[in-house]
């Protein structure tokens, strides 16, 4: 099949658009290449799907719609999937505009460019941090989400939003997946994992924040690229609404949309998390303890029930197994690009 993949300079994107290759699918992957954080690791990425006869790079800004719409020329896509977007809570903070501009303008734009190239179906990349400090858990894609914490959540839920009325508008066939705290092999630098193996190996202190007291959803990248390509092969639509369990399907009665969460469903204690990493580093960390940042929220905590229910699978590697594979390939990157 034909691909058009946004942010495959990306840690997802990376992943996803290497699984597709390698089944021999064609890939033209768009990508900002920004610098919030290392290019280098974004250009590695790019070096390593290169090697495939069947990737075509694009170099763009989502909020560039002419940009967009040359890699759709040169995809004629039949799935477009959309990873690419201005990440991390804490910098919404430093930098809403970014956001603004990435995750709501350039999502218009992605919306538009798949109206315009007729796809059979439309993936986007939404997030956990949609369901803000809910209190239920787990959290099912059933649940209230009009109460985010973030910027970033904010613009996220405005795609998701958009993204709906598209489907309803133009007969777009679209799913939007939520992510719960994606780790692994070349993982982003601004994340927890990679913060923390930096700082171990370096003799620096971790920053432990929410005095420890927080939980997270960890999702595997292999997992998660799993999720989504049996995803792909579903586009939303009634012949394939789940019946039972009663009650937990998102896909709209007035649109080809559903939303569905790509996560284990069980969440790892912060502290555990931290003693998980000291292990597979082998040695303990400095830890500094610092109180809960603003627009952090104390839990993730994902339902799985409408993702197994649709494709039969649910994200299951262990954290331990997970973190010792970051462990061996940051090291490797290190070696191989320096400090």
């Amino acid at each position: 099949m034909r691909y058009l993949i946004t942010g495959t300079a990306g840690f997802i994107g990376f992943h996803l658009a290497r699984r597709l290759l390698d089944e021999g699918h064609f890939v033209v992957g768009f990508d900002g290449m920004t610098p919030y954080y290392d290019p280098r690791l974004k250009e590695a990425r790019h070096a390593v799907l290169a090697r495939s006869n069947g990737f075509r790079p694009v170099i763009g800004m989502l909020e560039d719609a002419d940009a967009l719409t040359r890699a759709a020329e040169l995809a004629e896509p039949e799935v477009i999937v959309h990873l690419a977007a201005q990440a991390g809570v804490r910098y919404s903070l430093e930098n809403p505009k970014a956001y603004v501009d990435a995750n709501v303008v350039g999502s218009w734009n992605i919306l538009e460019v798949a109206k315009q190239a007729g796809v059979k179906h439309l993936l986007l990349a939404s997030t956990s941090s949609i369901y803000g400090a809910n209190e239920k858990v787990p959290f099912a894609e059933t649940d209230k989400t009009d109460e985010p914490m973030t910027i970033y959540a904010a613009t996220k839920k405005s795609m998701e939003v958009m993204a709906h009325s598209y489907a309803h508008l133009y007969d777009i066939p679209t799913t939007a997946f939520r992510f719960f705290t994606v780790y692994g092999p070349w993982g982003r630098p601004d994340m927890a994992l990679f913060k923390f193996v930096e700082a171990i190996e370096n003799d620096r202190p971790i920053e432990i924040y929410g005095e420890g007291q927080m939980s997270r959803d960890f999702t595997y990248i292999d997992d998660l690229v799993e999720g989504i390509v049996r995803l792909i092969a579903i586009p939303p639509a009634e012949e394939n609404r789940v019946a039972e369990p009663a009650g937990i399907d998102t896909l709209s009665r007035h649109a080809p949309f559903r939303v569905v969460n790509i996560g284990g469903g069980q969440p790892v204690g912060l502290m555990t998390f931290v003693e998980t990493v000291e292990a597979a580093v082998g040695r303990p960390a400095i830890r500094k303890m610092l109180p809960m940042q603003p627009g952090d929220v104390p839990r993730t905590y994902a339902s799985a029930d409408l993702l197994k229910a649709l494709t039969g699978y649910c994200p299951e590697t262990r954290v331990a197994d997970g973190v010792a594979a970051f462990v061996d390939w940051y090291r490797d990157y290190r070696i191989a690009v320096g400090p």
